[in-house]
């Protein structure tokens, strides 16, 4: 039995920096290289592009930059790779691979894992309920990607038959790293803490830097970004591991930018919902254990659902979002008053085409704070980007939109630059259905070297939902006694998209600090305080769950981001700045606490 396993994160997304793979490789012995390219919108992306294309739909830039630059430290280091990259060709991708190996006259063991790919069941899943809003099934004609989301044990399954790479279409992001733990370890598939802990490392690992000292709140902390660090794991047989980075490198590795990263992106902590394990972060702790080096531990876990998660994405409609430059006094102003102009000139023309109007439209004056709503703190800029968005069910209105984008640079409001460049092209609006299907639906098949097989999955046991968490205490200074400060001196926070919602993750700096965050951030003042995000929406839904080792709050705000990714026309579609936004809010602290700490009023 191995004592430690040693993985790199090498990759978060699909437009990842191409250093992390190198960086990582000359870091000292691996045993494990992983990188993550998928999200919904990269699906869409690789089925419009396969639809083009039929050879492809995997991600290239894994194979002709990480794959093809990096064969030989791989094969030297005999460092074992797990990658998504074979999104909706994963045969391809090795096929790619393959070739490119054999041109620098190595070969590999790469096992693929099909099956998640159930674009041409789409007609099956017509009856199917949307499993956050209930909706209905979009018609299958509009239909690009239908994924299920499988768990690690195909993976495993793949290491075990002897692959030295392993290349998935759509898993879950965190089975990346939990299929090499369970492989490396014979963890068994019942053994719901470990396999809560090492999801929680994959999902560590899975962001890429975002782990050390990416995003994170103290930026100015984080030394040289143009190197930063990629994440490396160091992984123990009862689940707890200790990240780092390599020597030498940029970035930051603390408890805080780890803690943060935890909760990146998640919704009820004791409840994360996986295919493979039922996970429970609410007691994980994470604590220094060197210079560089945090230690994490305390997941616990129960049995999965025995469900696969589907996402399918579908083309509703048209949209383009089009730019507009205008300087001078009341910039903002001018700004919006000149787009609205435009939107009801064309609408008009639009109707004289029999055309209906825009199904959507939206005005945003980059630079005078278009995405804090009433939190906005001055528009008395002289200088914005005006982002105009609209959308139609029929293309050819878009073209007459951007044929008189360009017209108010002599007709309207002074001060108008005009844009450089091509006008912007419309593009489909692409939205998002997930649903529920039983696993036996959707057997996980490993191939390698010509031998295929089933990857079963393991017993389903019934499991009981834990009751939550009883929120702490709380604490409100009164009188003469308060200090207002931004919760920034108080707190840490991290935020992400979720579909159609987000989260926020807020982390006290210091355990003092807990009960007067606690008093001041309740589910009505974020649904006051992101008041304007819920626009279109009967009532605001938020969420908040204690997370009581780490001293922290998580914040689900559903319904939150007019309709999410690439079915939004909002600036912030992936809501990583909604954390910034909340860390100006004014928390009531007692000024002796503020004194004690140096808390600037």
């Amino acid at each position: 039995m191995v004592r430690t396993v040693r993985i790199g994160g090498a990759g978060g997304f699909l437009g990842d920096s191409q250093i992390a793979a190198p960086q990582l490789l000359a870091s000292g012995p691996l045993d494990y290289l992983v990188l993550d390219y998928l999200a919904e919108l990269t699906m869409s992306l690789l089925a419009r592009s396969q639809a083009k294309h039929p050879e492809g739909g995997y991600a290239r830039d894994f194979t002709d930059w990480v794959w093809k630059d990096n064969l030989r430290a791989l094969k030297a280091g005999g460092v074992k790779l797990v990658t998504n990259a074979g999104g909706l060709n994963p045969a391809g991708c090795r096929a790619r691979m393959e070739a490119l190996a054999a041109e620098a006259g190595l070969s590999f063991k790469i096992a693929i894992v099909e099956g998640d790919d159930l674009r041409g069941r789409a007609a099956e899943f017509a009856e199917a309920r949307e499993m956050f809003s209930g909706g209905k099934a979009p018609p299958p004609k509009d239909v690009l990607s239908v994924n299920a989301y499988f768990g690690a044990k195909p993976i495993a399954d793949a290491l075990a038959a002897g692959a030295d790479v392993v290349i998935t279409g759509r898993v879950v992001d965190s089975a990346l790293v939990l299929g090499p733990l369970a492989h490396a370890f014979g963890w068994a598939w019942d053994d719901w803490d470990r396999l809560s802990a090492g999801s929680l490392c994959g999902h560590v690992l899975e962001c890429g830097a975002q782990a050390t000292g990416g995003l994170f709140t103290d930026w100015e902390e984080v030394e040289d970004w143009a190197h930063i660090g990629y994440p490396i794991a160091e992984c123990a047989a009862d689940g707890s591991f200790v990240v780092s980075k390599p020597a030498g490198t940029g970035g930051l590795c603390v408890p805080a930018t780890v803690a943060e990263q935890i909760l990146y992106e998640i919704d009820d902590p004791q409840n994360y919902l996986l295919p493979d394990v039922a996970c429970d972060f609410s007691q994980v702790r994470v604590e220094a254990a060197g210079e560089g080096r945090v230690r994490v531990a305390g997941a616990k876990g129960r049995p999965p659902s025995g469900s696969y998660k589907v996402c399918l994405t579908y083309q509703d409609g048209w949209r383009v979002i089009s730019v507009m430059p205008v300087l001078g006094r009341d910039a903002a102003r001018k700004a919006e008053r000149q787009a609205g102009a435009v939107i009801q000139r064309v609408e008009e023309l639009l109707r004289a085409r029999q055309l209906p109007p825009f199904r959507a439209k939206r005005i945003e004056p980059l630079g005078a704070e278009a995405t804090y709503g009433a939190q906005a703190r001055t528009r008395s800029v002289r200088e914005v980007v005006c982002k105009i968005g609209v959308e139609h069910d029929d293309r050819s209105a878009l073209d007459v939109f951007m044929r008189e984008m360009e017209s108010p640079s002599t007709s309207m409001s002074v001060g108008t630059t005009g844009w450089f460049g091509a006008r912007p092209a419309p593009a489909p609006v692409v939205k998002v259905f997930s649903f529920l299907l039983e696993r036996p639906e959707a057997p996980a098949t490993v191939d390698l070297e010509g031998r295929r097989f089933v990857s079963e999955p393991a017993p389903v046991q019934a499991a009981s939902t834990p009751a939550p968490i009883a929120p702490g205490p709380v604490a409100t200074p009164s009188g003469e006694e308060a200090t207002m400060v931004p919760l920034i001196s108080l707190a840490w926070a991290r935020s992400g998209d979720k579909g159609d919602a987000f989260n926020i993750g807020v982390i006290a700096r210091q355990p003092q600090f807990m009960p007067y965050i606690r008093a001041a951030l309740t589910e009505a003042a974020l649904a006051k305080f992101f008041a304007h995000e819920f626009e279109g929406v009967g009532a605001p839904d938020v969420r908040r769950y204690e997370l009581p080792a780490l001293d922290a709050l998580n914040f689900h705000l559903r319904q939150s981001l007019g309709g999410g990714q690439m079915a939004t026309l909002r600036l912030d579609a992936l809501a990583k700045g909604k954390a910034q936004q909340l860390l100006d809010m004014e928390i009531p602290v007692p000024a002796s606490l503020a004194r004690q700490f140096g808390l600037a009023a």
